[in-house]
């Protein structure tokens, strides 16, 4: 396994961009199994997790052509749904957790599916429950085999429904909604997702031939149609990798500026970041974070301790709680977070904690920091990388950290962001891959 040494200490100075969105990526790249024609998708991110799922499209018979270095052409004209079976497949669908959207695509065409049980984060319990009932209300039918852990779909066609969904579930929601486009007459989706890559994904869709009305909201309508064609589609830029950029901005108390971002895109994340203290500015198409000798945590308007909690879209999103935790490390003041979505996400802080920061784990849920203030700086330690969040935030207290740091197990850093230490290297970062 890699890792990664890194020297901290050392302001950083320059321009970003931020790749293309993972999460919209897995999505938009499995709709692609819904037509036999040609579909474009550029801005796609470099990523092991997206390159593994494009592996296991491959596998299936779908024709990939990589015209640059971010652009792909998929055609899914000679599926072979045996592939579902093989060990292979096996193997590739339990390394990633995105393999589960390929149900949806596969039912609706196909009517067939068959999927072991998706890998990723180990960030506690997530379960299929909200992906399973949605597909059976459209007549999906499922058998569980428990010895070789895996699912066996079928259906002998589907069917429009109404249904409300157990949880707003931005996987589970994209499911329904690839398997809904081509059903029999109408489904409404009620609580579904509302986060940016379902609208990217509906938009995708409806362009494709689809017809899904309530695109952006949590009441999704979808006529279905009886095929869908090709398309050209272009990724977001990756939220969540441009809050981890805020994040490294402030905590190495650097000037950066994120390129080709909008604030408007961005949901609430700007305003979490600025309740630390953490000024992010709109310049032109770019985004500008000033370096600042401190950021003061902001107290509610009764002067009780800041809370900051995640929560579906619209709210905070899950994916950066580790990001802001890290943050508040260095701030003025204290902060609870409070990760209510997943009960394992907060366990590296006791890596923060060898590094010195002050932080109480209060359960599995809630964390309490205590600001230093930069009064003095955190220390540099061998750790080793959790999950692909965690792993982003234990590189950003690395590299604010005084002395030699040694992340390994990062190959779960590369899951999730692209050439992460060549593009932190041309910031100034002293960073190395062994």
């Amino acid at each position: 396994m890699g890792s990664f040494k890194i020297t901290g200490g050392v302001p950083l100075s320059g321009e970003i961009i931020p790749q293309g969105a993972k999460n919209e990526a897995l999505q938009v790249i499995c709709a692609v199994l819904l037509t036999a024609d040609e579909v474009k998708i550029s801005n796609v991110p470099n990523i092991l997790d997206v390159n593994r799922l494009i592996e296991l499209l491959k596998g299936l018979g779908v024709k990939v052509k990589k015209t640059d270095a971010n652009t792909f052409l998929f055609q899914a004209d000679n599926i072979n749904p045996e592939y579902l079976k093989t060990p292979e497949y096996y193997q590739k669908a339990t390394s990633i957790r995105g393999s589960v959207m390929i149900i949806g695509p596969l039912l609706a065409r196909f009517g067939t599916g068959f999927l072991p049980q998706p890998g990723g984060d180990k960030i506690g319990r997530r379960r299929l429950d909200t992906h399973f009932k949605g597909l059976e209300k459209l007549g999906a039918r499922f058998h569980y085999d428990a010895e070789n852990k895996s699912y066996d779909i079928s259906t002998s066609g589907l069917t429009g429904d109404y249904m409300l969904l157990e949880e707003a579930s931005v996987t589970g929601t994209a499911n329904i909604v690839m398997a809904s486009v081509m059903a029999e007459g109408k489904t409404t989706i009620f609580n579904a997702a509302s986060e940016p890559y379902i609208v990217q994904l509906c938009k995708m869709l409806n362009s494709m031939g689809a017809a899904i009305s309530g695109i952006g909201s949590n009441l999704l309508t979808i006529e279905g149609v009886k095929e869908l064609h090709g398309t050209s589609h272009t990724l977001l830029a990756d939220m969540i990798e441009v809050g981890s950029f805020i994040g490294l901005a402030a905590m190495t108390q650097s000037s950066l500026t994120i390129k080709n971002v909008n604030l408007n895109d961005l949901g609430r994340i700007p305003d979490i970041f600025r309740r630390l203290g953490v000024s992010v500015e709109q310049k032109g198409h770019n985004l500008f974070v000033p370096a600042k000798k401190e950021y003061v945590i902001e107290t509610f308007i009764d002067g009780s301790i800041m809370k900051i909690d995640d929560a579906p879209w619209p709210g905070f999103t899950p994916d950066l709680i580790s990001i802001v935790l890290v943050v508040a490390i260095q701030a003025k003041g204290s902060v609870l977070i409070h990760q209510k979505m997943f009960e394992s996400r907060l366990f590296f802080v006791d890596k923060l904690i060898d590094m010195g920061a002050r932080i109480i784990l209060c359960d599995p849920h809630r964390a309490t920091v205590i600001g230093l203030n930069h009064e003095s700086p955190l220390r540099g330690i061998k750790m080793s990388s959790p999950d692909i969040r965690a792993g982003v935030a234990l590189l950003i207290a690395a590299l604010s950290a005084k002395g030699e740091s040694i992340i390994e197990n990062i190959e779960q850093i590369d899951r999730g962001y692209q050439d992460i230490d060549l593009r932190l290297r041309k910031l100034g970062a002293r960073i190395e891959r062994m």
